[in-house]
């Protein structure tokens, strides 16, 4: 029996967008400081545009906190093994969704607002950034969360110590 091209180009197409699953990574948020109550958890999504992140912390003083990607996926030294931030074309700091990869570090992510009771959320999509194919990749670096908010003054946003770091793990495809 013959098939029309359309229904066998529509077979393959079927056959082949099951196998496209996302690829997810993620970071779990620990406290820096010894006896720090902080912890967190962090889910980054591979999409054909970019990445989807969604980032939850609790045990963190009230007020807004820088929150960046570093270099290295390693926290440990207070989370200063983590190296600088995630910079891969040596550019001015800023805020990765506003000004794009010519006018920001790839791994500024702006601030998290923290609640009276400790509890913070953010949700953020970035154009272009991937967890491991592409020119900027952020599988296998580190999340780390700043003492203070990032101004976005050169050259890292003067945010503080870091506070909080988790190591950004890929966990599946």
């Amino acid at each position: 029996m013959k098939y029309p091209w359309g229904v066998f180009l529509g077979i393959v197409v079927s056959l082949g967008a099951g196998n496209l699953e996302a690829q997810t990574a993620r970071a779990l948020i620990q406290g820096t400081g010894e006896g720090s109550g902080l912890s967190g958890t962090a889910t980054f999504t591979d999409t054909p545009e970019g990445l989807q992140i969604s980032v939850q912390v609790a045990g963190v003083p009230a007020a807004q906190h820088g929150l960046h990607i570093h270099e290295f996926g390693d926290c440990g030294n207070q989370g200063n093994a983590a190296g600088g931030h995630y910079n891969p074309d040596g550019v001015p700091h800023g805020f990765l969704p506003t000004d794009g990869f010519a006018g920001a570090h790839a791994g500024d992510l702006g601030n998290i607002d923290v609640q009276p009771d400790g509890t913070g959320t953010l949700e953020l999509f970035l154009a272009g950034l991937k967890l491991s194919d592409g020119k900027y990749t952020v599988g296998g670096r580190a999340l780390v969360l700043h003492e203070k908010p990032d101004d976005l003054g050169q050259p890292t946003g003067n945010a503080g110590g870091r506070i909080g770091c988790g190591a950004i793990i890929i966990t599946g495809k």
